[in-house]
C-alpha cells in the first residue's frame, strides 16, 4: 500500500478538521459552490467525483469476465454477499442502531438520513481498493479481475433498484429522477469512458502505456477525493461540532457489517472447497464500499449538509484499518481455512 492508502484514515480526519474551520472561516465560498448546481447536480463535485472514479474504473478490464467460470464458487458466494446480503443487512443494522438504539443520542430530523446514508454506503461494491486487498491477501489476480469487472457491470443496472427499494422500505421519499441521473452520471458515464480511454491507450503504447497513464492520474484522483472531502465537511462543520459523538455512533453498524460480510464470504467459500486465494479476495470484496460512488450519490439525492452525505463519509474514516484487520485475520487463519477447504474438495 501507498503512503496515502496506508493513512486514509489519517487524511479524511485532516480533511475533517480543514473542512470545519474552513466552513466556519469562510461559508461564503462554500455556499457559492453549494449554489452551482445544474439539474439538482452540483458541479463542482460532478468534476471531483469523476477525477475520483475515472482513474480506478481505468484499471479494470471487462474482457476478465471471459473467466468467470474458472472460479464460479468463489463468484457465487461474492455476489450473493455483494447483492443478497450486504445492502439488506446494512439496512437492518441501520434500522437497528440508528433508528432504534442510538435515536436518543442523534438529531431527529436525520435520522432517516443517517439511515439513507448507510444504505448507499452498502449498495455498491468497492472497484479500487480491493486491487490492493486482493494482493495484500496473496489473491488470484484473474479472479479479482474477474469479480471487479462482473460487478461493475451488475452496478449499472441493480445500484438504482436496490437503492429505491430499501429506501422505500425505511419510508424515505425516492427521487427517482435524481437517482437515475446519479446512477448514469457516477457510474454509466465513468465505466463507458474509461473503457474507451483503456482501449486507446492499449492500442497506442500496449500494457506500459496503461501503466504510465494510470501513475500519473493516481495523485489526480487523490486530490479530488481529499477536496471532495473539504467541501462536504465545510457544509458539515456546524452539526459535527454540535454533535461530535454522530461520527463515533455511525461508525458502529458500518463496522459490524464489514464483519459480518467478509466472515460469512469466507466461510461460503470454505464450505464450497474454494481456494484461499479466492476466499481472501472474496471476503474483502464481499465486505468494502465503493465509497466514492455512495458520498456522489448522497449528495446529489440528498444535499451536501444531509446526514446521508455524512454517514457515507464515516465510511471513507474507516475503511482503512477495519479492512487491514479483515485482512490480518483472513491472512492468520489460512492453515486453518486450507484445511477445511481441502476436506470439502476430498468429500
Amino acid at each position: 500500500m501507498g503512503p496515502f492508502e496506508r493513512y486514509l484514515t489519517l487524511w479524511v480526519a485532516l480533511c475533517i478538521v480543514a473542512g470545519v474551520a474552513l466552513g466556519a472561516v469562510l461559508p461564503g465560498p462554500f455556499q457559492a459552490l453549494g449554489r452551482m448546481e445544474v439539474a439538482q447536480v452540483n458541479i463542482p463535485v460532478a468534476l471531483l467525483i469523476w477525477a475520483m472514479i475515472v482513474p480506478m474504473l481505468l484499471r479494470v478490464d471487462f474482457g476478465a469476465m471471459g473467466q468467470v467460470a474458472r472460479h464460479w464458487r468463489g463468484i457465487a458466494v461474492t455476489l450473493g454477499v455483494n447483492w443478497l446480503v450486504k445492502p439488506f443487512s446494512m439496512a437492518l443494522l441501520g434500522w437497528l442502531f440508528i433508528g432504534w438504539l442510538f435515536r436518543p443520542w442523534l438529531p431527529e430530523g436525520q435520522i432517516d438520513s443517517y439511515i439513507a446514508g448507510l444504505i448507499l454506503l452498502a449498495a455498491a461494491p468497492c472497484t479500487a481498493m480491493v486491487f490492493v486487498w486482493s494482493r495484500l491477501t496473496d489473491g488470484e489476480p484473474n479472479f479479482t479481475l474477474s469479480q471487479v469487472a462482473l460487478n461493475d457491470a451488475i452496478m449499472v443496472v441493480a445500484f438504482a433498484p436496490v437503492v429505491g427499494l430499501l429506501l422505500g422500505l425505511s419510508a424515505i421519499t425516492v427521487p427517482w429522477d435524481t437517482l437515475l441521473l446519479s446512477v448514469v452520471l457516477y457510474i454509466l458515464v465513468p465505466v463507458v469512458a474509461a473503457q474507451l480511454w483503456r482501449r486507446s491507450l492499449l492500442a497506442a503504447g500496449g500494457d506500459a502505456a496503461l501503466q504510465r497513464t494510470l501513475k500519473a492520474l493516481h495523485p489526480v484522483s487523490l486530490v479530488a477525493l481529499l477536496a471532495t472531502l473539504v467541501l462536504l465537511f465545510g457544509f458539515q462543520g456546524e452539526q459535527i461540532l454540535a454533535q461530535p459523538l454522530v461520527i463515533l455512533l455511525l461508525a458502529v453498524p458500518i463496522v459490524i457489517q464489514v464483519y459480518l460480510n467478509a466472515g460469512l464470504a469466507y466461510l461460503l467459500n470454505r464450505q464450497c472447497g474454494s481456494a484461499h486465494s479466492v476466499a481472501g479476495p472474496s471476503a474483502l470484496i464481499g465486505a468494502s464500499n465503493f465509497f466514492e460512488l455512495a458520498v456522489a450519490a448522497a449528495i446529489s439525492l440528498f444535499g451536501f449538509e444531509s446526514g446521508a452525505a455524512l454517514a457515507t463519509v464515516v465510511g471513507v474514516l474507516v475503511e482503512v484499518p477495519v479492512m487491514l484487520s479483515v485482512v490480518h485475520i483472513v491472512m492468520r487463519s489460512r492453515a486453518w481455512y486450507e484445511r477445511g477447504a481441502a476436506q470439502r474438495a476430498a468429500g
